[in-house]
């Protein structure tokens, strides 16, 4: 890609976005988004950023980085050697590299660090970078408990700094499309959100000589992660709270190692239930033994669902109609090839498999902004408003989900959290 095809792409997609979050109620809904997608990208030089875990994902947020405007990596930090050496490509010659991230905080020149380390070192990687006078932009989930998550919140409020987690789809054209077509009520009261992520793998990564099982599994182990609960589930429960605009009232939830009988310690299948006001549900399904129905949400309303993952909108026949003139306004539609004619194959409420209406704007970076967007709070020094409130409560809920199924009972959402 030239420089002049990447300019136009890039200003393509942060049209996309602004054309999306336009208008009073889409402000008020996403006022992160615009600030993002209109960050300054020159004249104030870019803002230098410490890297503090280099693996698969930090190598991807490298490069990301690379993309924006005003952001560079300016040094590099991880334990494990083999990864610095995978990093060094992604950045300018002679950055700096650290195997311990005090001895790069230590070494100053920095505005901001990038935790992409395991779970159950984002606490502690946070409050050092604080400590030490920097910003921190931190991967999903924000902890393994849920007071290191509240502790978290309270260090950037207490040392003045900007916190931001690591939630993209916050950013996304598509996203961003579907929230202002909902709050336009174009799928009516939403009621149910179905949720998933299932996938057909081990989830486990081949240890080399130089290395052990927990530092390369660490997703696998309770003391560093809860699994799919934070690993995945922890983006659509983000979602869930931000499409049903609140929290959760209490979860229940049954978790299980169902397939992968390795001697991992997490959960491979999940199946929960969270319940907001009103009696509307969030259901959520993960595992790792098949993968048919893959990465979802869909948000049903009385009117119509959402598909954001797919980019797919489907409009409802009204339901007073008569259940073969539904089937018969389906066909009319293009929403059903033929009028089965009796016996098994006459049952009108089969669900649709036509492909709906697209939500437009496939197209899509929102790793990168996430990253113009930060590099802006950094400049002000003002976080950009509501991405931490969405992302605490996010890690919140994946927490108590894994609370809930480990204790087999229903729990009711903390009263003692960090107001934002």
């Amino acid at each position: 890609m030239t420089e002049k095809t990447f300019d136009v792409t890039r200003r393509t997609f942060l049209d996309r976005v602004l054309m999306a979050t336009a208008g009073s109620v889409m402000a008020g809904a996403t006022p992160w988004a615009a600030i993002a997608a209109g960050a300054e990208t020159a004249g104030a030089g870019k803002v230098r950023l410490g890297v503090i875990g280099t693996g698969d994902r930090g190598r991807a947020l490298i490069q990301n980085i690379a993309k924006t405007r005003n952001c560079m990596v300016a040094a590099l930090c991880d334990n494990y050697a083999p990864n610095l050496g995978k990093a060094r490509q992604w950045v300018a010659a002679g950055t700096p590299e650290f195997s311990d991230h005090r001895a790069m905080l230590d070494a100053r020149g920095l505005d901001a660090v990038v935790i992409a380390t395991p779970l159950h070192r984002h606490a502690q990687h946070t409050f050092d970078a604080m400590d030490a006078g920097l910003h921190v932009w931190c991967e999903k989930a924000m902890a393994r408990t849920i007071a290191d998550c509240g502790r978290m919140v309270e260090r950037a409020r207490a040392r003045g700094k900007v916190l931001q987690i690591g939630h993209q789809r916050m950013f996304h054209p598509t996203y961003l499309n579907a929230l202002r077509r909902v709050k336009a009520g174009e799928i009516g009261s939403i009621t149910q959100i179905r949720a998933s992520w299932h996938r057909n793998n081990a989830w486990r990564r081949k240890v080399p000589a130089d290395s052990d099982d927990r530092r390369i599994n660490w997703r696998l182990y309770r003391e560093s992660s809860a699994g799919l609960m934070t690993e995945l589930a922890t983006h659509q429960l983000q979602v869930g709270n931000w499409f049903l605009d609140g929290v959760p009232t209490r979860v229940i939830g049954s978790g299980s190692i169902c397939f992968w009988k390795d001697g991992r310690e997490v959960y491979d299948h999940v199946a929960l239930i969270y319940e907001y006001a009103g009696g509307r549900k969030l259901i959520y399904t993960s595992l790792l033994n098949n993968a048919r129905y893959g990465c979802e949400e869909q948000i049903q309303g009385s009117k119509g669902t959402i598909e954001p993952e797919l980019g797919r909108i489907y409009q409802e026949v009204p339901a007073r109609a008569l259940a073969l003139q539904r089937m018969q306004a389906d066909v009319k539609r293009g929403h059903k090839r033929t009028i089965p004619i009796g016996g098994a194959t006459w049952f009108p409420e089969l669900p649709v498999t036509t492909p709906g209406e697209s939500l437009g704007w496939g197209e899509y970076d929102e790793t990168m902004l996430q990253f113009e967007g930060f590099g802006e709070a950094v400049r002000s020094g003002k976080p950009l408003p509501g991405l931490l409130q969405q992302a605490y409560y996010a890690s919140v809920a994946s927490l108590l989900g894994e609370q809930a199924m480990d204790r087999g009972e229903a729990m009711t959402w903390p009263t003692s959290l960090v107001t934002i």
